[in-house]
């Protein structure tokens, strides 16, 4: 058993996906946690199956994305189906091309997840207190005192900082107070995880079956053969304290009015679905991401990447203050700019669920008659196949009203706060191929410039970063040619003239202007950042 020290600048309590990844992203940034979970270890079941975009983007910022994509598969698309016939098929073989390096949703269990998350932490010698139980929170001037309990007895650590990431039951978020505003939808449902026998099945696409009162929906996973399964409970089983899979299996045959023989039953499980927020994700020197959070239903495959974002938002900011490189007023902008994405997402799965289950007779009519239809005709329009990857990546998840957003162009297609495009670039100073989201793989702040300079000016501008903010701002400078025509058209950026850009350690747009001004630049790093310089 490991032996917990008595203080940490940071204990993040709970150490699935969420916490995992605010543990790596704050080691990324020199600051080393201490992260507990009461569980013995990391899950053995698949959960969460699908990483979007927006997420593998983040395991390439950390060096590791390439493990990501050689265990998981990518979706080849969604079929409808009603009455076990086929009504609507939609390709989403890299539909987002041109929009990011990861034009596609792969499938790539939580467990893989989490096992990725371990082996990042292990290399940086930070290890999991597993089978340890946060008893009870207090609040302290500066810092909290938590009570932990594991085999050796009973735990004080004191903590400048902690990091609520235990679920939806989560502890922190109940000694903190916290309302967790929401309900539980009516409907019971079981999940199953198993090697099939089948040719009903379309091969690494998402089968969606669609009964008068019930659904299945098949989801490929990376493993020959193997899917999950997931599908309302028949009423006759909803107060039943023991089902079993074989009792199941005939509802889903009758349902894909096909034969589909289970091999091999990796997971099987029933549940409940919620949608719940809390009332705040901020107390104190108090934190919550993830599950403890906010909750919904897995509509979209949202809830993991979700949880993933909200710790790389947090730690690089909470990274800067224990560093002491930023002032401790950055803290609030995790709140004010997560809640609105945690509710407007809340909102939306909510909505898309509602309608799935409906018993309603004349959403019950849209569906049969109207709605695979519509799906198959939008699903001809470039624009809506774009919107829908936008959305459903999590790409297009912005922040233009942060209090870290400055714009000041008078452009518009690219706004402060908006997440860096991806862009190509072709690399003058090195003569290769790389793209923009490369320049943004060092932790911390980057700035790029386009635009003709001299050598002087670009000697003045290293020189300042070098004296002021060393370590914590780096920089690119990219000249007009013709090898990067598009990087300028993609960025609104005129080749005659000048255009700065600083981009945020989560490679969100903090500023732009339509001049490279050294003094404007500080402005936005000290007074509305708060980065304190050398």
């Amino acid at each position: 058993m490991l032996v917990i020290p008595q203080h940490t600048k940071v204990l993040i309590v709970g150490a699935g996906p969420s916490g995992l990844m605010m543990a790596a992203q704050l080691l990324r940034y020199g600051v080393q946690p201490i992260i507990i979970d009461s569980k013995p270890g990391p899950t053995n079941h698949s959960k969460a199956l699908a990483v979007q975009a927006r997420s593998l983007e983040i395991y390439r910022q950390m060096g590791i994305v390439d493990k990501v994509l050689h265990n998981g598969k990518p979706a080849r698309g969604v079929i409808f189906n009603q009455d076990g016939k086929k009504k609507a098929s939609l390709s989403l073989t890299n539909i987002g091309e041109g929009q990011t390096l990861f034009p596609y949703l792969l499938m790539y269990e939580q467990s893989k997840t989490e096992r990725l998350l371990l082996d990042y932490l292990t290399l940086n010698c930070c290890p999991v207190y597993w089978s340890t139980t946060l008893t009870s929170l207090t609040q302290k001037v500066d810092g909290v005192e938590v009570q932990l309990q594991n085999a050796d007895g009973n735990h004080t650590l004191n903590c400048d900082w902690t990091i609520g990431a235990d679920g939806a039951r989560s502890l922190v978020r109940k000694e903190l107070q916290l309302s967790f505003h929401g309900d539980t939808y009516s409907h019971l449902f079981y999940l199953l995880d198993a090697k099939l026998d089948t040719t009903a099945l379309t091969e690494n696409y998402l089968n969606m079956y669609l009964g008068t009162n019930n659904f299945s929906a098949f989801f490929p996973m990376p493993e020959e053969d193997s899917f999950r399964v997931i599908g309302t409970l028949p009423v006759e089983f909803e107060k039943s304290e023991d089902v079993d899979v074989s009792q199941i299996n005939p509802y889903i045959n009758s349902l894909t009015k096909s034969t589909i023989n289970i091999v091999q039953t990796n997971w099987f499980t029933t549940y409940k679905l919620h949608h719940r927020m809390a009332d705040k994700f901020r107390v104190q020197r108090c934190f919550l991401i993830g599950d403890a959070a906010h909750i919904h239903s897995p509509v979209g495959g949202q809830g993991m990447n979700t949880g993933l974002q909200d710790a790389y938002n947090l730690a690089w900011k909470l990274a800067a203050v224990v560093n002491q490189q930023i002032k401790p007023a950055i803290l609030d902008t995790y709140a004010d700019e997560r809640m609105p994405v945690a509710k407007d997402l809340l909102k939306t799965t909510d909505r898309v669920f509602n309608l799935i289950m409906s018993k309603n007779f004349f959403i019950r009519l849209f569906k049969k008659w109207a709605l695979f239809k519509l799906l198959n005709r939008l699903w001809q329009s470039d624009k809506i196949r774009l919107a829908f990857f936008r959305k459903i990546s999590q790409i297009d998840i912005c922040y233009p009203n942060s209090n870290l957003s400055l714009h000041l162009s008078k452009d518009i297609k690219i706004k402060a706060g908006d997440r860096l495009p991806y862009l190509k670039v072709f690399d003058e100073k090195k003569h290769e191929e790389t793209d923009i989201h490369e320049w943004c793989n060092k932790p911390g702040f980057t700035l790029i410039i386009l635009g003709k300079f001299d050598e002087l000016y670009l000697f003045t501008i290293a020189k300042w970063i070098t004296q002021k903010y060393p370590g914590v701002l780096n920089f690119f400078y990219l000249p007009p040619s013709g090898k990067n025509v598009s990087v300028f058209d993609g960025l609104e950026a005129n080749p005659h003239s000048q255009k700065a850009f600083i981009i945020r350690p989560d490679m969100y747009i903090g500023y732009i202007n339509d001049m490279v001004d050294i003094a404007m630049m500080d402005n936005y790093l000290q007074n509305v950042v708060g980065i304190t310089p050398i």
